[in-house]
């Protein structure tokens, strides 16, 4: 591969098997009817939980520290290999602020420890428009060696490949097609060269 080396973390596809949805655990499958200019409509809804997603830059490599995991939505579209590049990201799925959720999905993931004084809050933003409405808050931090703790990778049954993308090539991979990456990805690294460096500069 152009940029990062083959996954590390191995996929059985033999094993791929797929059933109907019976009892779903992160999605509330319903139907909603309505009515719009006067005619009758029915829209299918999957509902999930909002997320966080943290944009971080390691300061000693001068690189994003992104993630790489396989996506079985993303294998049963298109059957590519399923694999995908993402920012740090997590479920708001506790009665916890947002910061505290997204410090605990940095150290989790990737294994630097970080605080909600570290924070940059960039904004939020809906994820899929077409078939549920959740929103997805977006930070920033920066990180070094110094808050380093662990080699991250996810919790329990998590299989999460933590990647070091260099800033001299972050703009190529994100405009790079043939990446299946997710839009926060895009956006994250798009607003720290257009946004972030220019904000440094004023101070």
């Amino acid at each position: 591969m152009k940029y990062f080396k083959k996954p590390l973390i191995k996929v059985d596809f033999s094993t791929i098997s797929y059933e109907d949805l019976k009892n779903p655990s992160y999605i509330q499958l319903t139907s909603m009817s309505f009515k719009e200019n006067g005619k009758n409509k029915k829209w299918e809804i999957a509902g999930t939980s909002d997320s966080v997603c943290i944009v971080l830059f390691d300061t000693d490599k001068k690189s994003f520290v992104i993630v790489r995991q396989f996506r079985p939505a993303v294998f049963y579209q298109n059957q590519k290999d399923g694999h995908t590049y993402e920012l740090c990201a997590g479920l708001v799925d506790k009665n916890k602020s947002l910061e505290v959720i997204a410090c605990e999905e940095v150290l989790e993931e990737c294994g630097y420890k970080i605080f909600p004084q570290d924070l940059y809050f960039i904004g939020s933003f809906l994820n899929s428009t077409g078939v549920n409405g959740n929103k997805q808050f977006m930070y920033f931090a920066n990180v070094d060696e110094k808050c380093k703790i662990s080699t991250g990778g996810g919790i329990e049954d998590e299989c999460i490949e933590v990647l070091y993308l260099p800033l001299q090539d972050s703009m190529s991979f994100i405009f790079d097609h043939q990446i299946q990456k997710t839009t926060s990805l895009f956006l994250g690294i798009h607003w720290y060269h257009c946004f972030f460096k220019t904000k440094e500069l004023e101070k």
